[in-house]
């Protein structure tokens, strides 16, 4: 992408174990792992999964909060309550990643119809949690 524009570029997520949501996203929501070779390596400091071309998801190891010097009060951030995130996806992913959760036994909310998003009204959603309790929300406009 070479344009600049204003766009999402990560959401940091406090993780309990980052190579097991590592895994849950690839697994369950067909994210790729990026840099998880080099966080189990001691390389790198987190591994991240790739939502798209421009957008990632950092999966932050909850014992490094304290240590965070960054941003004063950094470490207060940890389990700082965020609603959700959203994942807006096609219709057809939507009912893979419905599947694919119910696979796996992780509990999902029942449908919602026509709720607001940023691009006007989605014409389903459900929630569901990651194995650290992050709340996410998939949807498809089309």
């Amino acid at each position: 992408m070479t344009d600049n524009t204003t766009r999402l570029d990560h959401v940091v997520l406090w993780v309990h174990d980052p190579v097991a949501s590592a895994d849950f996203y690839e697994k369950t929501l067909g994210m790729e792992p990026v840099r998880l070779t080099d966080f189990a390596a001691g390389a790198a400091p987190f591994p991240s999964v790739r939502l798209n071309d421009e957008t990632i998801l950092d999966l932050m190891p909850l014992s490094t909060a304290e240590h965070m010097k960054m941003v004063p009060g950094a470490a207060d951030s940890a389990g700082h309550p965020v609603n959700h995130v959203c994942l807006a996806m096609p219709g057809d992913e939507f009912e893979t990643l419905r599947a694919r959760l119910e696979e796996r036994s992780v509990p999902v909310s029942d449908i919602s119809y026509d709720s607001f998003g940023a691009r006007g009204m989605a014409r389903r959603s459900f929630y569901f949690r990651d194995p650290d309790g992050n709340v996410f929300e998939a949807r498809h406009y089309d």
